[in-house]
């Protein structure tokens, strides 16, 4: 049973993104942290295929390795578009994961958000933008912003977004082998929570600093060798609150005459900075 194709037949995307500054300026008294931060989306991709049940289950095909099904975001997301609009229908989801785990550039944040957008367009939910990005704070803070479709600066536990229009850059972005754990990061009692709070017009290329980066550079000796590397030939930054480190390029050479010198051993990509997610034309339903 495939109704709707090829929309069924389709591959969805779901973007990577950097914090090309991360600041933690509070803390809320649920714990929340609250921050500023500036989101960019970048050309590194997961892959998300939707096939239809006869029955009302959500389905991942294949998991993530060391990932229960009930805990990946892609099938949390689909199963919170069942509670909100009392849809009955099933869907196998078939996930090809090529963000790195763990690594700070927002994979399964954006798992969830495509899959957000592909469900209500699929079931024909027909939720608006407002109404799916409200929603999606239950899934993580960053949900939002790749529901938002475009670049953005983004406040308070990063649900508040403001388009920012950013020049055209490449970026270098190195991959230590470690998963770092969000929550344990932001759970350190030595995390810096009361950076000065700034305006957005402040905000510029290599304007700031992440704040997160010298407690996993301390707990992740990895982290802090590839870190080092990186900055002896670019400005050099961590992303989110993950292991990856990145370093941005006016040019695509550029970034790839960095890449070619990488020890052995050390894995990097070069990827192109976004202007807009790919799927921000569905994203209002309909």
């Amino acid at each position: 049973m495939n109704p709707g194709a090829p929309e069924w037949d389709r591959e969805w995307s779901a973007p990577a993104k950097l914090n090309l500054f991360l600041h933690v300026v509070g803390r809320r008294p649920d714990g929340y942290h609250l921050l500023q931060t500036a989101f960019r989306l970048i050309g590194w991709f997961d892959r998300l295929r939707f096939e239809t049940r006869r029955d009302a289950r959500v389905h991942l095909a294949r998991a993530p390795a060391g990932l229960a099904e009930g805990e990946e975001l892609s099938v949390r997301a689909a199963r919170l578009l069942q509670s909100l609009t009392g849809c009955e229908r099933g869907v196998d989801i078939h996930l090809d994961k090529s963000i790195p785990v763990g690594g700070g550039l927002g994979g399964g944040s954006s798992d969830a958000a495509t899959t957000l957008i592909a469900l209500n367009r699929l079931w024909g939910l027909d939720l608006s933008r407002p109404a799916l990005s409200a929603a999606a704070l239950a899934l993580g803070a960053d949900v939002p912003f790749f529901l938002c479709g475009r670049n953005a600066f983004g406040e308070g536990i990063g649900e508040r977004l403001t388009p920012l229009v950013l020049a055209p850059s490449w970026y270098l972005v190195l991959v230590p082998p470690v998963h770092v754990p969000t929550r344990a990061i932001f759970a350190a009692p030595d995390l810096t929570r009361n950076t000065k709070i700034i305006t957005i017009s402040s905000f510029s290329e290599g304007f700031g600093r992440n704040d997160l980066e010298p407690l996993v550079t301390r707990s992740y000796p990895v982290v802090a060798a590839h870190l080092a590397w990186l900055a002896e030939h670019a400005p050099a930054r961590m992303s989110g609150s993950g292991c990856c480190v990145f370093a941005r390029f006016d040019a695509e050479a550029q970034a790839r005459s960095i890449l070619n010198k990488m020890p052995a051993g050390v894995q990097g990509r070069v990827v192109p900075g976004l202007d807009a997610h790919p799927l921000a034309g569905f994203a209002d339903g309909g």
